[in-house]
């Protein structure tokens, strides 16, 4: 189990980032790649670095005293100022932080309220399967309960199948009201309709 100090050495790197990003003057127009680029941190990935601009609104972009962005500078990415603005956020709770003991708790707590869950969903499919079971051996019964051979045999099975007027008079199945279909009608309900 990894401890809260081991976690945190591992963030603090990525977080100072962020932080010397939001944390840099708006009138400044100068380019904060040289402080990222020499900081200990690593790039998340093998795309070129992209030039940020200082500012509380996030990356590269779009300031009122910046004509450079209007003429086609580097683009704001609200990916940016969207965790700028989680990280920040006054009533962002701040992450859990559980001692040895604590963490097991949680944890024995987490698998116990799992498996609790897995139990009922398991009891739940094993009465669906019991009253499948049920279902189909009374059909069996009804198609078997006449005598073999006979013009009758199998017709309590048929006339339970056929399923007449459980839909009202003249009424088909829900399923057959629109026609099938792998995506939704343009209109999802005729409002207008009246009997």
């Amino acid at each position: 189990m990894a401890s809260h100090s081991s976690i945190r050495t591992m963030m603090s790197p990525l977080l100072a980032s962020f932080r010397s990003l939001a944390l840099t003057p708006a009138s400044s127009n100068v380019p904060r790649t040289t402080s990222l680029l020499n900081s200990s941190t690593r790039a998340f990935s093998a795309s070129p670095n992209v030039s940020f601009r200082g500012g509380p609104g996030g990356g590269g972009g779009a300031k009122k005293g910046n004509s450079k962005s209007k003429k086609g500078g580097p683009a704001k990415d609200p990916r940016i100022g969207l965790i700028r603005y989680y990280l920040q956020h006054p009533q962002t709770p701040r992450p859990l932080r559980f001692s040895r003991t604590r963490a097991l708790r949680h944890w024995t707590i987490h698998r116990a309220w799992m498996l609790a869950r897995r139990k009922k969903l398991e009891a739940e499919e094993r009465e669906l399967y019991r009253m499948y079971q049920s279902m189909h051996s009374a059909c069996e019964e009804l198609r078997l309960l006449d005598a073999p051979g006979t013009k009758d045999e199998g017709r309590l099975y048929r006339i339970a199948m056929e399923k007449k007027g459980i839909f009202g008079h003249g009424g088909v199945p829900i399923e057959y009201a629109r026609m099938q279909t792998d995506t939704p009608g343009a209109e999802a309900w005729n409002h207008g309709w009246t009997r």
